[in-house]
């Protein structure tokens, strides 16, 4: 059976389209907090670093309670609550708080943002169906990427982070208006209490999904620096970084459907460590674009193969819960590898940044061993698992 983007009903693009929109104008403001902070406000370097990292912290906390309340409340509650969210994080950017406002509007994106991609994601899959649920969260992922990456241009073009935040406001309320016309089927059903925060069965893909994750903030830090002094082609090797991230979920999101996704992942994964370790070197100006581009283009697949994978094993109202904490393994390895490549850029150069994110590269492969190829008393429990939950309902 073959997959494709017009096999997708209105429901399922009317869901892309106002997670699009909420990604959007969260990317919107983004280049002109830290200038707005420093200059508008007065605040120092260090205020800047702190008010920018606390929209991480928040949302790491928030993936606990987004999850959970997707699956006893609903997921389009769930993304109503995050957008609204969102909203409202532009309009505490315009309030006459200081520094304060300044927080306020990233505690509140934060938040948004943990409810809007959980809600979407358990509801992206359901509405596309299980069987091709890597696919549909690719197509999500492009949505996402797509407006994190025009938000930038956009905030650019209206010239003030005033407008900027305005626009926010603007991007959630049409978001909002979108999803009011889509119904959801889902129903909550009865939940037993949770045994641990994090189910014994989700930390090897969590581990799996954060050390992917990983290279991350190497690129988004280090790499137009690296390349600069080989030729400045950091811009455009990021470019092609991007592009084909956002292509590649776009028109090969569905592979993991149509083949075993260990071939996806792992495949993804060598991809991904050829193109770090090239990167590594500095190498002229079309090798770097090249390896960037190979790094996007493998970067594209784990993240699909690891939670289509999860997913298919996870009853109906589970699956907002196992996104919210799969989602919450990036928010940490990210916010920890971002500490972590600074020190290593700091006192070994560059270069051994993304080394270290080739070396995580391997750690996820051998994290990944336990969800392809479980043993089968691992395998009998997932399913047991699953019986029990039906059984409930």
């Amino acid at each position: 059976m073959g997959f494709s983007a017009q096999s997708f009903n209105a429901r399922f693009w009317s869901l892309i389209g106002a997670t699009f929109l909420g990604f959007l104008g969260i990317g919107t403001v983004l280049p002109g907090l830290a200038p707005h902070i420093r200059h508008d406000l007065g605040g120092s370097d260090q205020t800047v670093g702190f008010v920018i990292g606390i929209f991480s912290f928040v949302a790491l906390a928030a993936r606990f309670l987004s999850g959970p309340l997707a699956d006893r409340r609903g997921r389009k509650i769930t993304i109503i609550l995050g957008l609204a969210s969102c909203g409202l994080a532009g309009g505490a950017y315009l309030l006459p708080l200081g520094i304060a406002g300044a927080y306020l509007g990233r505690i509140l994106q934060g938040f948004g943002e943990a409810c809007l991609y959980t809600g979407a994601a358990a509801w992206a899959v359901e509405l596309g169906g299980i069987h091709r649920g890597a696919q549909a969260l690719g197509y999500l992922s492009s949505g996402i990427w797509g407006g994190i990456s025009a938000g930038p241009m956009v905030g650019q073009w209206l010239g003030s982070f005033q407008h900027a935040a305005m626009f926010q406001l603007t991007a959630a309320a049409l978001a909002l208006a979108l999803l009011s016309q889509v119904v959801e089927d889902y129903t909550p059903a009865p939940h037993a209490p949770r045994k641990a925060w994090i189910p014994r069965r989700l930390i090897a893909p969590g581990v799996s999904v954060g050390l992917v994750n990983v290279h991350y903030p190497v690129i988004a830090g280090f790499l137009i620096l690296h390349l600069a002094k080989n030729g400045n082609s950091g811009p455009a090797a990021f470019t092609a970084y991007a592009l084909l991230i956002l292509l590649s979920r776009f028109f090969l999101g569905g592979l993991p459907d149509r083949m075993p996704p260990a071939i996806t992942f792992y495949g993804g994964l060598a991809a991904m460590a050829v193109g770090l370790i090239v990167l590594a070197a500095a190498p002229a100006p079309p090798v770097a674009i090249g390896a960037a581009a190979l790094l996007g283009l493998g970067f594209s697949f784990p993240w699909s193969s690891v939670a289509g994978t999860v997913l298919r094993q996870t009853p109906e109202g589970e699956r907002g819960s196992v996104v919210g904490l799969l989602s919450a393994f990036y928010d940490l390895f990210v916010g920890v590898s971002s500490f972590a490549a600074g020190a290593v850029a700091g006192h070994f150069g560059y270069a051994a940044a993304f080394v270290m994110a080739a070396f995580a590269i391997g750690a996820a492969a051998l994290a990944g061993r336990a969800v392809f190829f479980a043993r089968p008393a691992q395998q009998a429990e997932v399913e047991q698992s699953y019986l029990v939950s039906q059984m409930r309902v």
